[in-house]
């Protein structure tokens, strides 16, 4: 449990920090070019495989959710290392579905955040 919530205590704040920022720029963020959302995918990538790699816990508690996170974080990856222009096809696209997910790591984000700092378990 002390390694879930040492992970929980980076994970979570890092993801309501990007949600925020994301929220913030989104315009300069509507600017991607491939070379740039490849390293984005390079990025989740390894940040995806170090939490799986660290952290490859299936019980049906909390903890569960640093490995589902960490597995979403290897698929996005991959997808956008493999595909970078359907990424960028999809800028055309009305922001609802960007605004639910970072909604939805805003939400992740505050609940590690929680169960981190401010939980005794």
């Amino acid at each position: 449990m002390a390694n879930s919530k040492r992970l929980a205590g980076l994970i979570g704040p890092t993801l309501i920090v990007i949600a925020m920022s994301k929220a913030l720029n989104f315009r300069i963020l509507a600017t991607d070019v491939i070379p740039l959302i490849y390293l984005g995918g390079i990025l989740l990538f390894a940040s995806g495989l170090s939490i799986v790699s660290a952290h490859n816990i299936w019980i049906r508690r909390w903890p569960v959710l640093i490995t589902l996170l960490g597995w979403f974080f290897i698929f996005s990856g991959l997808f956008w290392m493999f595909a970078p222009e359907i990424q960028l096809s999809l800028q055309d696209t009305p922001i609802y579905g960007v605004f639910i997910v970072d909604l939805a790591l805003l939400a992740i984000g505050l609940y590690l955040t929680f169960e981190a700092y401010w939980t005794s378990r």
